[in-house]
């Protein structure tokens, strides 16, 4: 099996997971612009555009210079080159350096699809498996029904309802906000079940 190129962090059956560029900020700008994929994030309104230059693409892309452990990743289709959206793994800053957070956005025409699932589990036995992660958790809206499932499909436990502090206020965040996770002993337990 050949080396993946320098680039490319993950590949699953459907999806590579590559470094960002700043060739992708039209790709970016036009997912942030979508109310739906913005609407648990914060009410449906776009990121603009400058934002999204000076502020997250440079964020993101310092990850490589940090190694290979934890960032974010451009999806993309593996059988037709499509921008399909992004996943994260990384510690917060209030994390350990071994629990790191999966977080993923997805573009709509791709929802429905698996892809979140498909990516999300990848990164969780990477992050075990080559990263040494203990935990690897995730959050979401409560009311964001499809993204703790994807959450739940990729392995990881209902933790708790908290409710956080944030800038502003969104409809539905009256009933706080989901934590999942996955300890490496759960994950390990799930793999010796499955046969994996």
């Amino acid at each position: 099996m050949s080396e993946p190129a320098p680039d490319v962090y993950l590949e699953t059956d459907r999806l590579i997971l590559r470094r960002f560029t700043e060739d992708d900020l039209d790709d970016i700008e036009a997912l942030d612009a979508d109310p739906a994929v913005m609407r648990y994030i914060n009410g449906g309104r776009p990121t603009p555009r400058e934002e999204l230059r000076t502020e997250y693409l440079p964020f993101w892309m310092a990850y490589y210079e940090r190694g290979r452990a934890w960032g974010f990743w451009a999806a993309i289709d593996r059988a037709t080159g499509e921008f399909l959206g992004w996943f994260h793994l990384r510690p917060l800053p209030s994390d350990p350096p071994d629990e790191p957070e999966l977080g993923y956005r997805l573009t709509r025409a791709s929802w429905g699809r698996g892809l979140a699932t498909e990516g999300s589990w990848a990164l969780v036995d990477m992050a075990f498996e080559r990263h040494g992660a203990r935990r690897v958790h995730a959050s979401t809206m409560k009311v964001n029904d499809a993204s703790w499932r994807v959450m739940e499909k990729a392995g990881m436990r209902f933790v708790r309802v908290f409710f956080g502090e944030w800038p502003e206020r969104i409809p539905g965040d009256e009933e706080g906000d989901v934590e999942y996770a996955i300890t490496r002993d759960e994950w390990q337990a799930d793999r010796e079940r499955a046969g994996r």
